[in-house]
């Protein structure tokens, strides 16, 4: 099996990590020894992103979710996401409001990738995040975020848009950061 030493995360991967993602030294292995023995290629697929996104989840349905995650970290358009971009989309989707955070976000309701984001695309986002939230959750909702239609409504009128019109990502971050309702509505904090 060579030198323990190959079983361990690259020092440089591990150092970049901590700075960007609020996870400890001893997560990250962890973390890297299970993706090593799930993927001995290195990079995951989408089917093993969702397998383990899942787990995550184990009340609701994070399928979508977690399609619509991968695709957002899947720079190159490959299929595959490697374990830098794995951890990434892990401390992004766990909560916060940092202005990164809302640049992912914004990746992520960006559904075609052409830089703005459509109201079709909200609409599909708040369906794919009210399928993370348990049944038993959804019935406490707020009585205007209790459909992912009423959610996916709320949210489009934030950003003070026409139906047709679009919002670019300078507008959405804006629109957001300054919202605890977007806050709350771009993302499903399970803790």
């Amino acid at each position: 099996m060579g030198n323990a030493q190959s079983g361990g995360i690259p020092r440089e991967i591990l150092d970049d990590l901590k700075l960007t993602t609020r996870f400890s030294e001893s997560e990250i292995t962890q973390w890297y020894e299970n993706f090593q023995k799930q993927s001995p290629t290195g990079r995951i697929t989408l089917q093993q992103f969702e397998e383990i996104y899942a787990k995550f989840f184990p009340e609701s349905d994070a399928k979508a979710y977690a399609q619509h995650v991968f695709r957002s970290f899947d720079t190159n358009d490959d299929g595959t996401l490697d374990f830098k971009e794995y951890v990434v989309a892990l401390h992004m989707t766990s909560s916060g409001k940092s202005t990164l955070k809302l640049e992912w976000a914004f990746s992520l309701f960006d559904v075609d990738k052409n830089g703005y984001v459509t109201k079709p695309e909200v609409t599909e986002l708040s369906q794919a995040i009210f399928n993370l939230i348990p049944k038993e959750k959804q019935a406490n909702l707020p009585s205007d975020e209790s459909t992912p239609e009423k959610r996916a409504e709320k949210l489009w009128a934030i950003f003070d848009k026409k139906d047709k019109e679009r919002v670019a990502e300078g507008e959405f971050i804006q629109a957001i950061q300054s919202n605890e309702a977007a806050l709350r509505l771009i993302q499903y904090d399970h803790k």
